[in-house]
């Protein structure tokens, strides 16, 4: 009886994991017939002549093992070889050489080859999971995910998708102004996933992590905003983002009947307003792109106007020159604007101011001929950023002074005094 009720509660078991793990039929089977065989092949060292017949939608198996009768007293593996006489309780037609197939009782094997068989199936079970958890979300990789915040730690945050498979937003994905409660709906773009090794038995799930902060997620938010993206009309080249604050995308459009800037803004901003609200109000600058890379840095610099740009192929720089008033704005509040502006055309990006009848260069003076004025290191800071002369300095911002040539705000007010004064003079 008791044996009866171990194989009540195996068949049990298989009905309980086809309905919660929702495995089609298909696999089930094979992973039933695997587990049996593996239990089976522990106990016998082989399981080689045994069949194994599974029903699922009945929820009940089958095992059959195949002997070959051999010549009574010859029988040296009774797993394999069954005796004449034996053969011949089974069928009296049977011969020496002839293959015996009989039905066996899973459930005499013993209770520990049943609790065997359960933790193999689990097993298997979990391991069929994580590979189908990871090849799912493998090939969305790059796509928009909505998931409801389940939990929330001080570094990351645990959501849930519809299925209920645990999705992570780390803190570092996430818009510095992001703010989510326990049961909200959070959409993000699904960023990589972190296969877990095989010998980790803590927790055989994959690690699928979001971004919020990624340009892919910008990118994809646009192409479900903006059909002529979708469509393939208009292309997102490039964009630069600092999360939450501002961005700059560089589309091009490969038909002239099409203006590429105006598709994506939309009328009065209307296609942008939707993802400005979703990114935390980050402002977001649409721009033409070109592969004329002189033409491309001025565009990126907008809202400033730029009166001409030098560029350095080799060591990715340009020298932006701009009337006094234009630096500013250039530049952006807390430097920004260039800070995209570099991050979008991939080229170190620095500001000069032109001034008017300050061009000749007969009036300008080495930087080497004010050391008895300003120190010696000071001048060599300032040389080693590409400042060579009086003019180059003081054409040059002053926030790009102190951050690049890494000097003190009242060492670069002096040097600007000292240079200042020596021009007033003449």
């Amino acid at each position: 009886m008791a044996k009866k009720a171990e194989t009540i509660s195996l068949i049990d078991t298989f009905a309980e994991f086809k309905e919660t793990k929702n495995i089609d039929r298909a696999t089930l089977v094979s992973v039933l017939e695997e587990s049996f065989r593996s239990v089976i092949a522990k106990l016998f060292g082989s399981d080689d002549n045994y069949d194994v017949i599974v029903n699922p939608d009945k929820g009940d198996f089958e095992i059959y093992r195949n002997r070959t009768v051999v010549a009574d007293g010859e029988v040296k593996d009774d797993n394999r070889e069954i005796s004449l006489t034996e053969a011949r309780q089974i069928d009296e037609d049977y011969e020496v050489g002839e293959e015996v197939s009989e039905n066996v009782d899973f459930a005499k094997f013993g209770r520990r080859a049943i609790l065997t068989l359960r933790q193999t199936l689990a097993s298997k079970i979990l391991e069929l999971e994580h590979d189908s958890l990871y090849n799912k979300y493998k090939d969305r990789v790059g796509e928009i995910v909505s998931a409801e915040v389940y939990q929330i730690w001080k570094k990351e945050m645990l959501c849930v998708d519809d299925e209920g498979n645990e999705l992570i937003l780390p803190k570092t994905e996430q818009i510095p102004s992001d703010f989510y409660r326990k049961g909200e709906a959070v959409r993000a773009v699904v960023a990589r996933v972190d296969a877990v090794p095989r010998w980790d038995t803590t927790n055989n799930n994959p690690k699928i992590i979001l971004s919020r902060t990624s340009p892919v997620f910008l990118q994809r938010l646009l192409e479900a905003e903006v059909p002529e993206i979708h469509d393939g009309l208009i292309t997102v080249r490039k964009i630069a983002r600092m999360p939450g604050e501002r961005a700059k995308i560089a589309v091009e459009s490969y038909d002239d009947r099409i203006d590429p800037v105006g598709a994506c803004v939309g009328v009065k901003g209307s296609r942008v307003h939707g993802i400005v609200r979703e990114l935390r109000g980050e402002n977001i600058d649409v721009i033409n792109y070109t592969q004329n890379i002189s033409l491309f840095i001025t565009r990126a610099l907008s809202p400033a106007t730029v009166n001409s740009v030098r560029i350095h192929e080799e060591e990715r720089k340009a020298e932006v020159y701009l009337n006094p008033d234009q630096v500013s704005l250039a530049i952006g509040k807390s430097g920004l604007n260039i800070k995209l502006a570099s991050m979008l055309t991939e080229y170190t990006i620095d500001v000069f101011r032109e001034i008017e009848g300050a061009e000749g260069e007969g009036d300008d003076i080495y930087l080497d001929e004010f050391v008895g004025d300003i120190d010696q290191w000071i001048i060599d800071a300032l040389k080693s950023i590409g400042m060579e002369t009086a003019k180059d300095v003081l054409n040059a911002p002053r926030e790009m002074l102190v951050s690049r040539a890494d000097l003190e705000e009242e060492t670069v007010d002096e040097v600007l005094r000292i240079l200042g004064e020596e021009f007033e003079e003449e």
